[in-house]
């Protein structure tokens, strides 16, 4: 650094070290105190002088001034900061805390009664064609041939064979959980995204994929291993499938909004339910996320057979009644009480 440019910042510091004293005093007497403790002309410096001193950072870094004065402007910045904006950020942060509380236990299961119509129709659409191929695969095995290829079926016959005594490694359950979030997300956004073609499209997705996941339950069990596969999807079975039919449904609504717009114009008429059956779709992909971490480390493990299907009876009754009874209470209350 030239002698000129020392020059420069030790005159700089010195005109401002009074007032970087006076803010530091300032913001070690608020960490100590709280700001409600401190004298009203403190209160009342307080403010400007973060301003003066983030203006003075940003000409101590323009003019490329040393590190340590940099380092010591940027710390009493920092500090600063929390100080002036601390009671107000941890404000915004009790208020983003309580609209993501308000959306999980209220708007999200609200959203899904609302709609409960498309709901049970995709349930039906998904869940009786699942059924049915289960039992025809069961009856001729060759049937899920027809609706899934060998070469997915053979192998999946001798996984499930062999069970989960010896479970599976780190390495392979995280590389697992991610393969089923790309393929779980995949079914579940084009069983809704295809509603715009008047509901249609979902309802082929969801009878599709529920004649699918049947006949490949339907041929596992008749190679012998069905209780290994029911084992298996007992425990994210409630999240992920629930989720397939919530998307799904979805897509229905979504479509219904085309076929009977009512008054209103039919792109506004899919605008507007887009908008309101947006929270249903956000948390059918959260549920689909669970479901892919919980089959990812938790299904395919060594714990015993009982445990399994206990924690996977105990999730598809808590997943139940936070579906049909979570935020009831509030859904009486008017909407701004919320």
């Amino acid at each position: 650094m030239s002698v000129a440019s020392t020059l420069t910042e030790k005159a700089f510091s010195d005109r401002r070290r009074a007032e970087w004293e006076e803010l530091a005093v300032l913001t070690l007497k608020t960490q100590q105190r709280g700001l409600g403790k401190l004298e009203p002309d403190d209160v009342v410096r307080l403010s400007p002088l973060y301003r003066s001193i983030c203006a003075d950072l940003a000409a101590a870094q323009a003019a490329r001034y040393s590190a340590p004065l940099v380092e010591y402007l940027r710390g009493l910045t920092a500090a600063a900061h929390t100080v002036v904006y601390g009671p107000h950020a941890r404000g915004r942060e009790r208020g983003a805390d309580a609209r993501a509380r308000h959306a999980w236990l209220v708007a999200f299961p609200r959203a899904v009664r609302r709609f409960k119509r498309e709901m049970l129709l995709a349930t039906a659409l998904f869940f009786v064609p699942l059924a049915l191929g289960c039992v025809l695969t069961l009856r001729d095995p060759a049937f899920a041939f027809r609706v899934a290829p060998e070469s997915l079926l053979r192998p999946l016959a001798e996984a499930y064979a062999k069970g989960f005594d010896e479970g599976r490694d780190a390495g392979e359950s995280a590389f697992m959980a991610g393969f089923y979030v790309y393929n779980n997300v995949g079914i579940a956004l084009r069983c809704f995204a295809l509603g715009i073609f008047g509901g249609l499209g979902s309802a082929f997705y969801l009878v599709q994929n529920g004649v699918a996941i049947g006949a490949i339950l339907g041929y596992v069990a008749s190679q012998g291993a069905g209780e290994n596969i029911v084992t298996f999807i007992v425990g994210h079975g409630s999240l992920e499938l629930g989720a397939i039919v919530l998307a799904g449904g979805s897509g229905l609504s979504l479509g219904w909004s085309l076929i009977a717009p009512g008054h209103l114009p039919r792109v506004v008429s899919l605008q507007r339910r887009a908008r309101e059956i947006l929270v249903v779709v956000a948390g059918a992909s959260v549920m689909l996320l669970m479901a892919a971490g919980i089959e990812g480390f938790w299904s395919a493990s060594s714990a015993p057979r009982a445990v399994k299907l206990t924690v996977g009876g105990a999730l598809f009754v808590l997943v139940l009644a936070y579906v049909l009874f979570a935020g009831r209470a509030q859904a009486e209350a008017p909407e701004d009480a919320t």
